[in-house]
């Protein structure tokens, strides 16, 4: 099998290798009819995203368009005939991802010696911390929904700042079975504190494995959180037709919440806002 419209995740394709159902791992854009990469049976390694097809050409650039060497990161650009010659009717949106015949693809990656592309997500959506550290987070927006019950929906904020927060949507179902088996009523405010003290306990408990599995450094995970009193859904514009979230539509949205979480009330998860949001989330 071959996967590519969303990470495969490594211990999954390791699995599947083990019983004899190899699932390899490939890369593509719509925007270059599709395939860019692919793994096969006689060339792969698993947890990249293989090599380029024949005949097409890829660069990895930085910020200032220089080309990065061999195992650095950047944005990932290629060129080759299977890639469009621009958006129907959209020469801005042309002009912004064709360039001089290259494609823009928005997502960052290198290649490493041996001419396999990894992919580790979108360029254009990097976190930067105040000390100019670059870091993606789509990786680890969803392991924690991966590892958490009680977290549907996760995306991390840092805009230069002195830590990362997190805007979480919870799942209701999850914390009520909770409280009522622990005795606690959703409505009155010990339940409430107790579906914060949950939600926040997940992410700390997170990042703690996360330093014993190596897996993401401690200073990329959320300090401070805030429970969403909705989901991300394509009716409300947070996620488009392919369940991907629309990071900037969100940021505008939540634009007052996530500067909140700056504040030392911010911070604090059982905040005012924290609580309103759980209280409408669990008696909806």
């Amino acid at each position: 099998f071959i996967g590519g419209g969303a990470l495969l995740d490594l211990e999954l394709q390791q699995f599947y290798y083990a019983i004899g159902i190899p699932m390899f791992q490939g890369y593509g854009l719509t925007e270059a009819s599709p395939v860019i990469s692919s793994n096969t049976p006689v060339s792969h390694k698993l947890g990249s995203s293989g090599k380029l097809v024949k005949d097409l050409q890829v660069k990895i650039l930085d910020e200032q368009g220089q080309v990065c060497a061999t195992g650095i990161k950047g944005e990932i650009v290629v060129s080759g005939k299977n890639v469009m010659s621009g958006y129907w009717k959209n020469p801005e949106a042309t002009k912004s991802t064709i360039r001089e015949g290259w494609l823009c693809t928005g997502d960052l990656g290198y290649v490493d010696k041996d001419g396999f592309l990894y992919v580790l997500g979108r360029y254009k959506s990097l976190l930067i911390g105040n000390d100019g550290e670059k870091y993606s987070p789509e990786g680890i927006e969803e392991a924690i929904v991966d590892f958490s019950s009680f977290i549907d929906q996760c995306m991390l904020y840092n805009n230069q700042n002195a830590y990362t927060s997190a805007l979480l949507a919870v799942n209701p179902v999850a914390l009520q079975t909770h409280l009522k088996k622990h005795g606690m009523q959703k409505d009155d405010e010990e339940g409430m504190r107790e579906s914060i003290r949950i939600v926040y306990g997940e992410i700390e408990r997170f990042a703690k494995h996360s330093d014993e599995e190596q897996s993401f450094p401690r200073r990329w995970m959320p300090a401070a959180i805030a429970i969403l009193q909705e989901p991300f859904t394509e009716d409300n514009g947070m996620i488009n037709s392919t369940l991907k979230m629309v990071r900037p539509k969100v940021i505008k949205h939540y634009a007052s919440r996530l500067e909140f979480l700056y504040t030392p009330s911010g911070k604090d998860p059982f905040n005012e806002k924290n609580i309103a949001a759980i209280r409408q989330v669990l008696n909806n």
